[in-house]
């Protein structure tokens, strides 16, 4: 092995992305070092480039979907080996705050994120703690057990966690990309009926629908609230999970919630939206809930369903590039270039 890799490295201060070559990194007590065998490109790594998510770290790798397999073991690592196929997890408990004294280190009050508070996988190598490894199963493409890092694991937070969505229950998605289309899938897969996808693209809807989806909806149809009315005999929605996290979309959610319904935020923004008058949001009992992430446990769920043929991930990767032509496909995923699900990189 080398002392150097390549790596992608994003320079805070003046806010620009380079891969240049850094010292591959040694795992300490309970870590270990993963050759990285693919990573995928998410909105939040496009949230910190453009300065909607605050820096962390003067330079940072990016990245933080990750696959690949145990290069070396750091001291201490026991049930592991090298050669080992993996998925990384996409943070670390601080292990010190309140939480995590108590054991819920599930429940952190101060996670650190990967690839904002420490480095991540756009790289050839990364360190990875040992305890927040997940196995993965040798029928599972790394390609697909990459994105189940994030872009799958997080939706699956979103709709069995957080939206506690039940068998029957109707449920709407708004932005039906890489998050999107996972939220619908799994809200299938745990048997909510109708699934209704609400985007602004007819090649996203019809996707929607090939995926899972039960009906597609044009958020800009003036109709939206009838259809909707009419696909849930006239009740509305039981959860709606807004994807994109815009003012528009996160508002259009909310009101097409039925008595008791709960919004689920999964998409983020700096913009401001509102819950209109206090007096019908308390009449109308509605619940707005925040979400952010899973827990390592999900991970190991998520590729078992995989492995048995449950969950199928087959159209989720939308391309694939090279660790040096990370720019293209940051540039790609950011104007929406081919309404990509998820765009890996493969150091």
């Amino acid at each position: 092995m080398t002392a150097t890799m390549r790596a992608e490295r994003f320079y805070a201060d003046t806010k620009t992305v380079v891969v240049e070559d850094v010292p591959i990194p040694e795992p300490g007590p309970g870590e270990v070092l993963v050759k990285v065998a693919f990573c995928g490109i998410c909105h939040s790594d496009l949230s910190l480039i453009n300065g909607t998510f605050p820096a962390q770290a003067p330079v940072v790798t990016q990245g933080h979907e990750a696959s690949g397999t145990i290069a070396k073991l750091g001291p201490g690592v026991t049930g592991w080996a090298e050669g080992d196929r993996v998925i990384v997890a996409a943070g670390r408990p601080c292990l010190t705050c309140a939480n995590c004294r108590c054991g819920d280190i599930a429940n952190c009050m101060r996670i650190q994120l990967m690839a904002f508070a420490y480095d991540g996988a756009w790289a050839e190598y990364t360190i990875a703690q040992a305890f927040g490894l997940t196995r993965v199963p040798d029928n599972v493409p790394l390609e697909q057990a990459a994105i189940l890092a994030d872009a799958v694991s997080t939706p699956y937070g979103a709709v069995v966690r957080t939206g506690k969505v039940g068998i029957g229950e109707s449920v709407g998605v708004w932005g039906l990309g890489g998050v999107g289309t996972h939220i619908a899938q799994l809200a299938r897969l745990v048997g909510a009926v109708p699934v209704i996808a609400v985007d602004i693209k007819p090649e996203v809807l019809d996707r929607s629908l090939e995926l899972g989806a039960d009906y597609a909806f044009d958020s800009r149809d003036e109709n939206l609230g009838e259809k909707i009315a009419e696909v849930t005999g006239g009740r509305g929605l039981d959860v709606a999970f807004d994807a994109v996290g815009l003012k528009s979309t996160f508002e259009q959610a909310l009101g097409q919630l039925t008595v008791g319904g709960r919004l689920v935020s999964v998409g983020m923004s700096a913009q401001e939206p509102t819950i209109g008058p206090t007096s019908m949001f308390g009449l109308t009992q509605k619940q707005v809930l925040g979400h952010l992430g899973y827990q390592n446990v999900d991970i190991s769920t998520l590729a078992t369903l995989v492995s048995l043929g449950r969950l199928d991930l087959s159209r989720s990767i939308s391309g694939i590039v090279a660790l040096e032509d990370i720019a293209t496909g940051i540039e790609r995923l950011e104007r929406q270039d081919g309404n990509p699900i998820r765009i890996l990189v493969q150091p």
